[in-house]
């Protein structure tokens, strides 16, 4: 997309194809969270806990 402007081309060069890095970080993390999600429960994590209700909040749209 890019690729084709000189600004692009010299910031690369100076910087790195920062767009490419968190591409591919972004997949390495999905990958690794696909993994987390398809381990079982009895993998030896400790079951969810539910959160207790925040205090001092208002329900959405009650203003």
């Amino acid at each position: 997309m890019f690729s084709q402007t000189p600004i692009y081309d010299r910031l690369v060069t100076e910087r790195g194809d920062i767009p490419t890095q968190v591409r591919a970080e972004a997949e390495r993390i999905q990958r690794e969270l696909g993994r987390i999600m398809a381990a079982p429960l009895s993998a030896g994590l400790p079951a969810q806990q539910s959160l207790p209700p925040a205090r001092g909040l208002l329900p959405f749209g009650t203003l």
